[in-house]
């Protein structure tokens, strides 16, 4: 099994905007389908509850890694974790890492999620697979929501 999901587009956008369509926690909260609690701070746990239709049951949350201006935003959580019964606090998190880049016509985005080694072999290939899926989505809803909004 692959350890890292890795996704890149470019955005028609300035990396200041990209930037605070990433960390702005209620732009992200438009794009990524989740209402937060509250700004992202670096070191803190952030909040929240899933908009996403059908997964309006879950709650967010994730500890805020790093936030290095227009560069690099990261956090960790607990891939996957649909099932409301379980208590996944005591598995290992995965790492979500967004890199900007300034390109010619506007900011080159990479996406990786990794750490899926770590997870329990009876969830880690079914997280993988889900979220593989799901930044593929998340990758086209940021690019909607930067054109749509600039």
């Amino acid at each position: 099994m692959n350890d890292r999901i890795e996704k890149r587009i470019e955005l028609k956008a300035s990396v200041s905007r990209v930037w605070q369509a990433l960390t702005d926690y209620r732009e992200f909260g438009e794009w990524f389908r989740v209402k937060l609690d509250g700004p992202f701070v670096a070191g803190e746990v952030s909040r929240g509850q899933i908009t996403y239709p059908g997964y309006e049951h879950l709650k967010w949350e994730a500890v805020v890694q790093k936030m290095e201006a227009e560069r690099l935003f990261s956090f960790t959580w607990h891939p996957y974790a649909i099932d409301p019964k379980v208590d996944y606090s005591k598995e290992p998190q995965t790492l979500v890492e967004f890199k900007l880049e300034k390109t010619a016509t506007g900011t080159l985005l990479l996406l990786s999620e990794s750490g899926f080694d770590k997870i329990p072999a009876g969830r880690s290939l079914e997280a993988f697979r889900m979220n593989d899926g799901g930044w593929t989505q998340q990758m086209k809803n940021i690019e909607h929501h930067v054109t749509e909004k600039p």
